[in-house]
């Protein structure tokens, strides 16, 4: 199915041609009681049959009117077939004969629940996420699915499901994507994903973001201690390195200027109390050598 614009007019035109054609059907049938009797007898005159084709065509005329919000779309069927679909919003008049279902639109969320699955590692997770969509076909949306908004819902949790087993939900490194370290990326992912199912209903998908991301209560304790452990280490190297480029900084100083000469033994026991100031979680407390004393 493809949307196609269905055949209108001013309402306000054929609202005035209704009024007219009644005004003068009623004025050409006159006496209601005498038109009764005459149909009885089989002798109604012309100008009274006139007239009464004339009521019924501003009766029909009426059941074509149709109002429109903006946003919204009248979507007609006449003898089960799709005749098009009014997106213009105003006061219109189309086919009375066909039915007419509204549809929306206007721009929708979905709010995913919380869905538990398994991350590209194998942990069980729990995640959720915002779909933003609406509806850009509304012939794929009412004929080509059965209830639109429900298939919207499904494969939408669908899509994040199939996502999050793609992704590890954390990375050990900032060049692989996860789920926690990308959100742009997982949600450029997500959209894409998800407009993948749903453009068979004629559904744009607006935007997408991850609501809720956390490891399952099972071994969220556990999860939480292994990021902890990385925060430790990953602190403990920077700290490392950071340690050794000052430590060689002070020995090439001291040998550039020439403050001291040191031997192989005193640059070792030098580096090493270096190391354990810069690398020591607690304050050092420095022991000064103030020399010998004359009666040693």
């Amino acid at each position: 199915m493809q949307e196609i614009p269905a055949f209108k007019i001013n309402g306000f035109i054929a609202l005035g041609a209704a009024i007219a054609a009644a005004w003068v059907g009623l004025w050409l049938t006159g006496d209601i009681t005498q038109l009764i009797n005459q149909l009885n007898r089989g002798e109604v005159a012309p100008p009274a049959l006139l007239g009464v084709v004339l009521l019924m065509v501003a009766t029909m005329t009426l059941l074509g009117l149709t109002t429109l919000e903006p946003n919204q779309g009248r979507v007609l069927i006449f003898l089960g077939n799709y005749s098009g679909t009014v997106r213009d919003p105003g006061f219109w008049w189309v086919n009375p004969l066909a039915s007419k279902e509204l549809i929306s639109l206007r721009v929708r969320n979905f709010n995913s629940d919380r869905l538990k699955v398994n991350d590209a590692q194998g942990n069980p997770i729990e995640i959720a996420a915002v779909v933003v969509w609406r509806v850009v076909d509304s012939a794929k949306a009412l004929f080509d699915v059965e209830y639109y908004e429900e298939f919207v819902a499904i494969q939408s949790e669908t899509a994040i499901r199939s996502l999050a087993i793609r992704y590890p939900y954390d990375s050990g490194n900032d060049q692989e994507a996860s789920l926690r370290g990308s959100p742009d990326e997982v949600a450029a992912a997500l959209k894409q994903e998800v407009q993948d199912r749903l453009g068979v209903a004629g559904v744009e998908t607006i935007e997408t973001r991850l609501s809720h991301l956390a490891y399952a209560p099972e071994i969220a304790q556990v999860m939480l201690r292994r990021q902890q452990a990385q925060a430790i280490i990953a602190a403990r190297q920077q700290i490392v390195e950071g340690a050794v480029s000052m430590v060689e900084m002070a020995m090439n100083q001291l040998r550039d200027r020439q403050i001291i000469a040191l031997d192989d033994d005193r640059k070792a026991k030098m580096i090493n109390n270096l190391l354990v100031v810069l690398t020591s979680e607690n304050n050092i407390q420095p022991v000064v050598n103030a020399g010998h004393s004359p009666e040693a």
